[in-house]
């Protein structure tokens, strides 16, 4: 059966590159080498490049193994597109920091036109600017600290589900669920649960299809997805009308963007709001879902860390007149051994491995030239996990964050630069509360010998991590909890 999905897979990624192939060929007779050469490489076969290597293995492994023969820069050609590939702090900080104006982001149409083309990671510029901080100021610290109590009665909601049902879970797939609810409470505060309920039914059919061959054959992922995306402009709709219709103030990000004016006093306009809020739950639902998930396979693989985290927590949580007083701001800021095991999670996992951008013109960089219209991709795995910059780099140690900071460029685990993520802040605190009620009130057994990592386009352990939970109080010896 998975020998089947490959062969149709290569077939598809076949047939788009082939498609592709003659309007690379017209891009391509522009370019202006001068002194300057293309960085060392393959290229691949004729007009499939390299993207069945890529899709044929760990996509890890192929970019080691490329970083191995050519150097910190090099060249391919993959998904029907010539790239440059960087894999060092300089060369990421040159594409992401300094000379961010010379490339800009870049997705396939098929994707953008899922999230919706006004979302501000398709964009750069005035407009880029000023939804960033409409969304930095719906979550930033003085605004998300008042969401800690809703946050913990998600997490404490999620936890209790699954240990009362006494099942094996897929663990991400019930993270995502978990950051899907914080993700609605960050953008509409307390959301009416008839309008949840639609939302996430619709959002879900949504994300099935946006990593599904993009064809509008009627019945495919891809074509429902889209029906999907139109049904959820239709129920945001209905919740902006709702809103404006009470004259509710409310200081979360759809409130934000409903207050909105520019300098000639233009709002803004109802799709670029829906955009914008579909982008945000995508942003805010598979990666912090992963990373979460991460972090409980590493401290169940590591019984004296869980231990030591335990103990960080349980004194916090007696400190909270046993756990009946709320977390507060300052709590989460000082879970110093928590906040080390997220960090190195975030290093380990790397769950954003690298970042798409697309050079607006002819750009040399140490000698070598990337031409205008080539995709160029900061390999943020290959960083994080170099000896050079992080010793025994496959080891996880959450000590390494303890003994001295990272070297400037060389920890990026939410990009860098103006299209770093406006909401990781508010990721790192889901992150550290549900940390908190998981090890003070429950135990938990991964289930199954699977190793290793899947890809879906995110990295998350094996089978999504299957796991079993149980509720401390239902374990009244050692011997009948793991």
């Amino acid at each position: 059966m998975e020998t089947s999905v490959f062969i149709l897979l290569y077939v598809i990624l076949f047939l788009s590159t082939l498609l592709s192939y003659p309007f690379l060929r017209k891009k391509k007779r522009g370019f202006r080498v001068g002194r300057s050469k293309l960085p060392a490489g393959s290229m691949g076969w004729p007009y499939i490049g390299e993207t069945l290597q890529l899709y044929s293995q760990d996509p890890n492994i192929f970019f080691l193994t490329k970083q191995r023969r050519y150097g910190e820069i090099f060249k391919t050609h993959i998904l029907g597109c010539p790239c440059v590939m960087l894999t060092s702090p300089e060369a990421a900080r040159f594409v992401l920091v300094t000379h961010s104006h010379l490339f800009k982001p870049t997705y396939p149409k098929s994707k953008e036109k899922m999230i919706g083309p006004c979302a501000l990671f398709f964009h750069q510029g005035q407009y880029h600017t000023r939804l960033r901080k409409l969304v930095q100021s719906s979550m930033s610290p003085d605004a998300i600290r008042k969401l800690i109590p809703d946050i913990e009665s998600i997490a404490l909601s999620a936890l209790d589900s699954w240990a009362a049902s006494a099942q094996v879970i897929d663990t991400f797939n019930e993270m995502k669920k978990f950051s899907f609810d914080v993700g609605i409470l960050s953008i509409f505060g307390h959301l009416e649960e008839g309008y949840k309920q639609k939302l996430e039914q619709n959002y879900r059919i949504v994300d099935k299809g946006y990593n599904s061959f993009p064809t509008k054959i009627p019945g495919s992922a891809y074509h429902k997805a889209l029906q999907a995306r139109e049904r959820l402009n239709q129920i945001l709709g209905e919740i902006i009308c709702e809103r404006k219709e009470k004259r509710l103030a409310e200081k979360d990000l759809l409130g934000h963007l409903l207050n909105f004016k520019d300098e000639k006093g233009q709002t803004l306009t109802e799709d670029q709001i829906n955009d914008n809020i579909i982008g945000v739950l995508f942003a805010a639902q598979d990666t912090t879902a992963s990373v979460i998930t991460w972090i409980l396979k590493f401290l169940h693989d590591d019984p004296k860390l869980l231990e030591a985290v335990k103990a960080e927590q349980k004194a916090i949580y007696q400190s909270n007149s046993g756990g009946k007083g709320h977390l507060t701001w300052a709590q989460t800021r000082n879970m110093t051994l928590a906040h080390r095991v997220l960090i190195e999670s975030l290093r380990m996992a790397s769950i954003i491995s690298f970042t798409f951008r697309e050079a607006v013109v002819d750009v040399e960089y140490k000698g070598y030239l990337i031409p205008k219209g080539w995709k160029v991709m900061p390999l943020f795995r290959n960083i994080h996990h170099n000896p050079e910059y992080f010793s025994d780099p496959q080891h996880f140690d959450p000590s390494r964050f303890e003994r001295a900071a990272p070297k400037p460029n060389t920890f990026m685990p939410f990009g860098k630069g103006v299209h770093a993520c406006p909401g990781n802040e508010l990721a790192k605190l889901e992150a550290l509360i549900f940390i908190h009620h998981l090890v003070t009130k429950f135990r938990w057994e991964v289930v199954g010998s699977k190793s290793g990592i899947q890809y879906g386009p995110f990295p998350v352990p094996q089978g999504g991590l299957p796991a079993r939970f149980w509720k401390e109080s239902s374990c009244p010896s050692q011997n009948m909890c793991p």
